[in-house]
């Protein structure tokens, strides 16, 4: 379906605001591959909100990745971005595109506007943080980086219960992809000098930064290693399953979105565990055609809840 029929099935008929929406779609497309194919399965109408939503994280990661500038400048430009996000909160209005996305999709389904401003603090942290001593202090990081997100996304899915009643599983599953993704990642987060795995856990297994970093100069994880890593895939799983009973609380026309996003970032652990932990030589990743065996059923499904 193209962009403009989403619009127009969200009701978006001011030309600026259906710019900046399609501003937002292209950077979804662009560099969320799993999450964009997910969010097809979403009605028409969702997908706008949720294009919106990935588009403001998307700017703000991009600006902490950015190799090619220092740590002053990135901080410069955070600054920046968060004083406009709050003076557009304030004020309803900007000239940003992708904030004029945001701030529209954040009034249409009453998002909490904390939420981006946890987001702002854990993308902060990624500028001088490079290790977790232990688990809890992961957790602060991963609350503004992931368990907000879930948050921010969860009143444009709609629930079948009180909103409140289904946040901590749209937390959770937030949490679980991240956490995938600092398993399945943990060779390149090492090239821009971050560990996301507590310290504490993997010296357990008798593992620090320079066991990782010889792993990742020889392309090949020892079993010291490839322990540590599966006690982290067992945790992941851990907080799928707190996620899982959340899918059952969404609004039935949005359920196959999130259980097809569910079981292809899934399929990333399962990867995992097929290459025995050993994620320091290469990036796994799903298969296009796991992803449509996947996609395909779920949209039959979402048609289904559609027409229900």
């Amino acid at each position: 379906m193209s962009a403009d029929r989403e619009l127009d099935a969200a009701g978006i008929a001011t030309p600026a605001l259906r710019d900046a929406y399609r501003r937002c779609r292209e950077l979804n497309a662009q560099h969320g591959r799993t999450y964009y194919l997910a969010t097809r399965l979403l009605s028409a109408e969702q997908r706008p909100a949720v294009h919106a939503l990935y588009g403001f994280a998307r700017w703000v990661d991009d600006v902490v990745d950015d190799l090619h500038s220092g740590l002053d400048e990135k901080n410069a430009v955070l600054t920046a971005i968060e004083a406009r996000l709050t003076a557009a909160l304030e004020s309803g209005t900007t000239d940003d595109p992708v904030l004029t996305a945001l701030l529209d999709t954040v009034r249409r389904y009453d998002i909490p506007v904390q939420h981006f401003h946890d987001f702002m603090t854990s993308m902060r942290m990624d500028l001088t943080v490079t290790d977790y001593p232990t688990f809890a202090d992961l957790k602060v990081y991963v609350h503004g980086s992931a368990a907000v997100i879930g948050l921010q996304v969860l009143p444009v899915l709609g629930t079948s219960v009180p909103r409140e009643e289904a946040e901590p599983a749209a937390a959770a599953l937030g949490v679980a992809f991240q956490l995938t993704n600092f398993i399945r990642d943990v060779g390149e987060d090492l090239d821009r000098d971050r560990v996301y795995l507590p310290a504490d856990e993997l010296e357990a297994f008798g593992v620090d930064r320079e066991r990782l970093l010889h792993a990742r100069k020889v392309g090949r994880a020892d079993e010291k290693v490839r322990a540590a890593l599966r006690d982290q895939v067992q945790r992941a799983k851990k907080v799928y399953a707190q996620a899982w009973p959340g899918i059952a609380m969404l609004a039935p026309r949005s359920r196959p979105c999130v259980l097809t996003a569910y079981r292809l970032y899934g399929r990333i652990l399962d990867l995992v565990e097929d290459a025995d932990c050993d994620v320091l030589s290469r990036r796994v990743v799903v298969s296009n055609g796991r992803r449509l065996a996947v996609a395909l059923p779920a949209l039959a499904r979402a048609v289904f809840a559609r027409a229900a």
